[in-house]
């Protein structure tokens, strides 16, 4: 819209600019005709400046006489036809009406060809003067109708900018300028497809998951039944790989399981209840505590402190036991694991440090994805683990991160979580 009253103004300026000239010429060309007629009449005589008329304008009256006489420029003069002409006085330009009376003489009323075009030229100003003081204050006031028409849309803007990435609802129409009405049902319209297809997802990774269940229970009682009967080596080898694959078809449904609880769960973590995340992490280390010492890892407190977060009480356990499942799973036999819970400002933290082989740098940026695993995977994970325990993270409203551990002689991964501390 700049563009256009630009060059609206420009194109409408030049040809207001050229009438205005040119009625300039026009109006100081009948001034000289009247003169004339004047002088004709017997008004004036003789050749002076006519100052009387316009001081500024530079109109004198020539005596030409009954024949050619004076200077080559006055006999010149002589020799035209009446009317309007162009000539020259002095070695400069003018404007001139020649005119004969009833006795024969002849008389010229001139006018310099550069006061003409002064005049003219500072009238053509004076009249597009108003169209450049207009150009400006229009395009500041498209500016601020602009700004104030679209102010409601820079505020949809922040509201989706601002939103999760699973809150799908429909954005207002409200305080919206009628032409984007349609844009914003579109979007609505979008919204809610986008919502549909993620709740069939969803349910058919619940309804997938559980109706899964019941078979692996099934094939899992079966295979532990096999114990009681004497097989063969090669048997025996080909069911320990079969129980291996079993667990880890559980575990996969487990997680997704849990994912789809996750997703099912109300996002608005101000309406959530106030959790000790302290006492969650003694539960989940209890629970864990007879498997850690099995592999011969030391699992326990580094340091706790009482952490009041607002979460839902499956969610913030299902996190904190998938942290540690994952560091006991890469954690080697005589490894240790360290819990620290403490308090930072207006955030509780949450950091597990392992001994394990820490992650690659070319991994590390990865491991929050979901289904992967690395090039160095270990037991029956289906890398949901730590992307579920990302995606409650954000959910609650917090951050993780995972780095690796380089203090001298110690490798090991360490994951940090940063949760809102609730107000008690």
């Amino acid at each position: 819209m700049t563009t256009v009253v630009l060059l609206t103004g420009l194109i409408g300026g030049v040809f207001a600019h050229r009438w205005a000239f040119d009625e300039a010429i026009e109006t100081q060309d009948s001034v000289l005709i009247q003169i004339a007629g004047l002088v004709q009449n017997g008004g004036f005589a003789g050749t002076q400046d006519l100052h009387g008329v316009d001081e500024d304008s530079e109109v004198w009256l020539m005596e030409l006489g009954k024949a050619p006489q004076g200077t080559s420029e006055e006999r010149l003069l002589w020799r035209l036809q009446d009317g309007m002409r162009d000539a020259t006085r002095k070695g400069k330009p003018v404007r001139v009406v020649l005119r004969t009376r009833s006795d024969g003489s002849r008389f010229a009323v001139a006018q310099s060809a550069g006061v003409r075009d002064e005049i003219a030229g500072d009238m053509a100003f004076r009249t597009v003067l108003p169209i450049l003081a207009l150009i400006p204050c229009l395009m500041l006031v498209i500016a601020f109708v602009i700004a104030r028409s679209l102010r409601p849309m820079v505020r949809l803007a922040d509201e989706l900018d601002a939103r999760r990435a699973d809150d799908m609802t429909a954005l207002p129409l409200r305080d919206l300028p009628s032409e984007l009405n349609p844009f914003v049902s579109s979007i609505n319209g979008l919204l809610q497809r986008m919502h549909e297809t993620m709740e069939q997802q969803r349910r058919f990774i619940a309804d997938a998951a559980h109706e899964l269940r019941t078979p692996l229970t099934a094939l899992s009682l079966q295979a532990e039944n096999l114990d009681q009967v004497e097989l063969p080596p090669a048997a025996s080898e080909r069911l320990a790989v079969l129980r291996q694959g079993i667990r880890r078809s559980k575990h996969l449904l487990e997680q997704l399981l849990a994912l789809a609880r996750h997703d099912a769960a109300p996002s608005d973590c101000a309406q959530s209840e106030i959790v000790e995340l302290d006492r969650a992490a003694r539960r989940i280390i209890a629970n864990l505590l007879g498997e850690a010492i099995n592999r011969g890892v030391d699992l326990g407190f580094e340091r706790v402190e009482s952490i009041p977060v607002r979460g839902e009480p499956v969610m913030l356990a299902a996190m904190i036991r998938n942290l540690i499942d994952n560091a006991l799973r890469f954690t080697p036999e005589g490894g240790k694991i360290d819990v620290a819970i403490y308090q930072d400002g207006a955030t509780g933290v949450l950091r597990i440090d392992d001994t394990g082989p820490g992650v690659s740098s070319e991994e590390i940026g990865r491991i929050f994805e979901p289904f992967f695993r690395g090039q160095r995977p270990e037991g029956d994970g289906a890398g949901l683990g730590l992307s579920i325990v990302k995606r409650i993270v954000d959910r609650l409203g917090g951050s993780i991160e995972a780095v690796n551990i380089t203090e001298t002689g110690r490798t090991g991964l360490r994951v940090v979580v940063r949760l809102p501390a609730a107000a008690t």
